[in-house]
């Protein structure tokens, strides 16, 4: 049976949920040797529920199981590694789903919770504005190397040697410190998964049918994952203490990792698509800050030519490198094919475009071998396009 279309028993997420039971013909990943990267399973809440319920309901009880929801858990390994929790509800939907909006309305919360919520106790929150920001380093590097190129006029003494060294060095320490938590993200996933619903009475103010129905609603008690936990970046999820209604990290989880263990390589990360995303980036990323440690005033201005090629011209080779398979594998763990593209998909975007711009870092030291002037304007362009994207 190939790797892709079933897990290994130790692997299976949302295997301790009785409410979830998973489709074996809906496990695939776009590689065949490769662990799976995307399943389904339907949601049974009666099942467990009403096991503690008498053996003759009433009728409005019966009323009520009628009307639970047909709905479907879509879990993905990045999704599951970024901590949230994809439903798949039917048109017409025979459910309430609390949070659900306009397109519009949805596009406009997010943008405004983006502005004005700061989750630093998050490491995917920060992970992604530390690339943020290393861009925004790397996008005034671009200004201080191909400005003078463009508009001669601009230039001013020691702006290249200074300015771009400088921030050159800043933007790869950025980069290097994202990977580094990029890595630390994907050691330290939740193993085991967790549904992060729960299934709530509405009442006729939200069924509109002036009565109660069955409305699935976003619970952090039901939800295991690190990431909404303020007190670590990576481990344990966040239980709710029903006396005290107050929440505590003694959810079930591992302690946060530095490394995984030998086993852990061996049965699962070797095997993960997003894990090999994150270490080409890291290795990407580590390589690529050699050059821009060399790039510093009073070290790239004593290299020699041959030292030039090989201190700062080929790490930014070998790390852009990094970054062009980075962001392909990242688009793959997205799509359900390796030769289909899923541009629906939000982290499929994000990936795409990660390719584009580690381009631009690929192509900026291959034109700056050449000293030819229209090369090493296209080689600022490059940084310039690279960064932007």
């Amino acid at each position: 049976m190939a790797r892709n279309s079933t897990f290994r028993p130790e692997h299976e997420p949302l295997r301790d949920d009785e409410a979830l039971n998973i489709d074996p013909n809906r496990i695939t990943g776009p590689f065949a040797f490769l662990n799976p990267t995307r399943a389904h399973f339907t949601h049974a809440p009666s099942g467990k529920q009403n096991e503690a319920r008498s053996s003759a309901p009433s009728s409005d009880e019966s009323t009520a199981r009628n009307d639970e929801p047909k709905i479907e858990y879509k879990w993905t390994s990045r999704n599951n590694r970024k901590g949230r929790h994809a439903l798949v509800v039917p048109s017409p939907a025979p459910v309430a789903v609390q949070g659900q909006s306009t397109a519009g309305k949805t596009v406009f919360n997010g943008i405004l919770r983006m502005l004005t919520w700061y989750p630093v106790w998050d490491i995917s929150w920060l992970v992604a504005v530390i690339f943020t920001l290393g861009s925004v380093v790397w996008v005034i590097n671009a200004f201080f190397v191909f400005l003078p190129l463009t508009n001669p006029g601009t230039e001013f003494g020691g702006e290249i040697l200074y300015g771009g060294g400088i921030t050159a060095f800043i933007g790869a320490t950025i980069f290097e410190i994202g990977s580094i938590l990029l890595m630390l993200e994907a050691i330290n996933e939740n193993r085991t998964g967790c549904f992060g619903w729960a299934l709530v009475e509405a009442y006729a103010e939200l069924s509109g049918d002036g009565g109660s129905r069955p409305l699935l609603a976003p619970s952090p008690e039901a939800c295991t994952h690190h990431h909404a936990n303020p007190n670590n970046l990576v481990g344990k999820g966040v239980a709710r203490d029903e006396k005290t209604d107050a929440y505590s990290s003694e959810a079930k989880g591992r302690s946060w990792q530095w490394y995984p263990s030998l086993h852990d390589l061996q049965t699962k990360h070797l095997h993960d698509l997003g894990f090999l995303a994150c270490s080409w980036q890291m290795f990407g990323a580590t390589i690529f800050w050699i050059s821009g440690f060399t790039a510093l005033p009073g070290i790239y201005n004593y290299l020699s030519p041959a030292a030039l090629e090989g201190a700062f011209w080929a790490p930014q080779i070998i790390g852009g490198f990094g970054f062009v398979a980075s962001g392909t594998l990242f688009m793959l763990e997205t799509q359900k094919k390796w030769w289909l593209p899923a541009p629906n998909v939000l982290g499929w975007n994000i990936g795409a475009w990660n390719l584009v711009g580690g381009i631009g870092f690929f192509l900026c030291p291959i034109f700056g071998l050449n000293t030819a002037s229209w090369s090493q304007f296209e080689s600022s362009c490059s940084t310039f396009w690279g960064t932007y994207i």
